[in-house]
């Protein structure tokens, strides 16, 4: 037999949490002799949950890449910096023709992902497990949450995408939506009904739980139903299902809302913050400081895009410059808290920004949740975050953890479902938002959706929650005619509604691929 080696990263504890990560060298261990004991099986699924954390920061990084496709940000990026960005801002290739292969490396982290999950469990049969059934289980559904993870971030982007729930070599064609989708609610549900019944802060940090599981299944039949117009999750999850999977996390997980809004990311609150495994995260991607450049890809490499563009004032750090569109600020009631938890406002923080000659399209905002921060080190000087901890500066040290879900989506995708505590829950997430000043207005779907785009803003979730209302509205909403200085220089940028629209809000396949494939791969219409 040909020998398969195992590209992994191994913990030096069995808890998950960003902190914990041994980056030790990769191991020499082949397939012929691994895949045994109890021990051989937790490193296979450690390699699993790397796979998902390289995935979703390999390439552009999946939430920058839904940031920047949305209503909530532009390109921006340096003046003299090439086009890219504003290809995918603007669903338009002829902005940066070389970018052909711009989502490549998410492709390919994808993948690589894709098939350690499906190695693992294809030798599940082969391991001792000493007569542990209920590990075994455990196991077998934190990979296939892992999986399913991986392949919903993938058929949203891409649509039409090879399917594997094996390894194989061979040249797969794409499948039908339909099919990915089934496989994606088929590992969900196992990973609900073999996960524990426990509280989610008795699970080891950065692990994923039931509750995650059914929080993920009502996201994904939420998308589903709304972006290809249909009544259920593939016939396999019905809206009272999903409802019911949603119920039970309130019920019976633990979670719940941290009390101050802020507090949820660090450069909002600094010395303030709830922690990264606070009980509002239902599901995060975890990450470290210790990226290098041999390597070892631990940290998250997407974040230093959205800090301000090569300038630093405590307590942000320096960045890239992806621009936060004024609109969003706009959107919120000067009572709302969220505001100023959300955004960096250059004028409304008395910033004094002075590398404009540097940014395009400048607003004088930028990605206060997702920002680069500065440190104090142990001598006392104001540093990067990273390098204050000892890894490689800002350019590939960014740790903080990426949250996929918090308790107020949880809320907010039950009310939206019709629970019969929906104005509760509703009320729930504003009464944080505006404290005093909150005042109840209806719950219905309008409200919900409204609601959604503050509470989320800039976290990675307006773009598909825009997507599930139909192309043509979501097309409307991102669409912009706008002028923005551009080095300084007022300069127009358009948006096309009718550019969105032929998409049909997928991206680009990347063009390597196809050669690859030899053209049985095709691409998505519009790019």
């Amino acid at each position: 037999m040909k020998n398969t080696y195992l590209y992994i990263l191994v913990f030096g504890f069995l808890s998950l949490s960003s902190c914990s990560l041994d980056t030790a060298p990769l191991t020499d261990l082949t397939e012929t002799g691994f895949y045994r004991t109890k021990e051989d099986a937790f490193t296979a699924l450690v390699g699993c949950y790397d796979g998902m954390q390289v995935a979703t920061t390999s390439g552009l990084g999946i939430p920058l890449i839904s940031e920047v496709l949305s209503d909530n940000c532009f390109g921006g990026t340096g003046n003299a910096d090439g086009f890219g960005f504003q290809a995918l801002d603007e669903f338009d290739i002829s902005r940066s023709p070389a970018d052909v292969n711009m989502f490549n490396d998410n492709w390919k982290a994808y993948y690589k992902a894709i098939y350690r999950c499906n190695v693992f469990l294809t030798k599940m049969d082969q391991i001792d497990w000493k007569g542990d059934d209920v590990l075994r289980a455990t196991y077998e559904a934190e990979t296939k949450f892992i999986r399913a993870n991986l392949y919903f971030d993938m058929v949203k982007l891409w649509g039409h995408i090879p399917l594997l729930t094996e390894p194989s070599k061979d040249i797969i064609p794409q499948a039908n939506p339909d099919d990915v989708y089934k496989v994606i609610a088929e590992d969900l549900m196992f990973a609900t009904e073999n996960l524990p019944s426990v509280a989610y802060n008795t699970v080891d940090n950065g692990r994923v739980t039931k509750w995650a599981a059914k929080s993920l299944l009502a996201r994904v039949y939420l998308f589903y139903t709304g972006y290809y117009g249909k009544s259920d999750l593939v016939g396999l999850v019905s809206k009272s299902q999903a409802l019911s999977h949603l119920e039970d996390v309130i019920s019976s997980s633990g979670h719940g809302l941290v009390s101050d809004f802020a507090t949820l990311w660090p450069a909002a609150s600094v010395a303030n913050y709830a922690g990264e495994d606070n009980k509002e995260v239902v599901f995060s991607i975890k990450y470290t400081y210790t990226s290098d450049y041999n390597g070892n890809n631990d940290g998250n490499a997407w974040m230093v895009m959205f800090g301000m563009r090569q300038f630093s004032y405590y307590p942000y750090g320096n960045g890239w410059g992806v621009t936060v569109n004024s609109k969003l600020w706009d959107a919120y009631n000067s009572n709302d808290t969220r505001r100023v938890a959300t955004m960096i406002g250059i004028d409304e923080e008395s910033i004094p920004f002075d590398k404009i000659s540097d940014q395009r399209e400048y607003t004088g905002y930028y990605n206060k949740k997702y920002s680069p921060m500065l440190a104090y080190d142990e001598n006392g000087d104001l540093v990067d975050a990273p390098t204050a901890l000892g890894g490689n500066g800002f350019q590939i040290g960014q740790f903080q953890d990426y949250t996929v879900i918090r308790y107020a989506d949880v809320l907010l995708m039950a009310a939206e479902l019709g629970s019969p505590n929906a104005q509760t829950y509703f009320d729930q997430v504003r009464q944080r938002a505006y404290k005093a000043n909150f005042t109840s207005i209806p719950v219905n779907q309008v409200n919900i959706m409204k609601e959604r785009y503050l509470e989320f803003a800039l976290e990675g979730i307006r773009y598909w929650d825009l997507l599930r209302q139909g192309i043509n509205a979501a097309a409307s909403e991102i669409a912009e005619i706008t002028t923005l200085p551009n080095g300084g220089v007022d300069t127009q940028l358009t948006i096309s509604a009718a550019n969105i629209i032929k998409t049909k809000g997928l991206m680009q396949i990347p063009n390597t691929q196809i050669t690859l494939s030899g053209n049985v791969y095709m691409q998505n219409e519009g790019w």
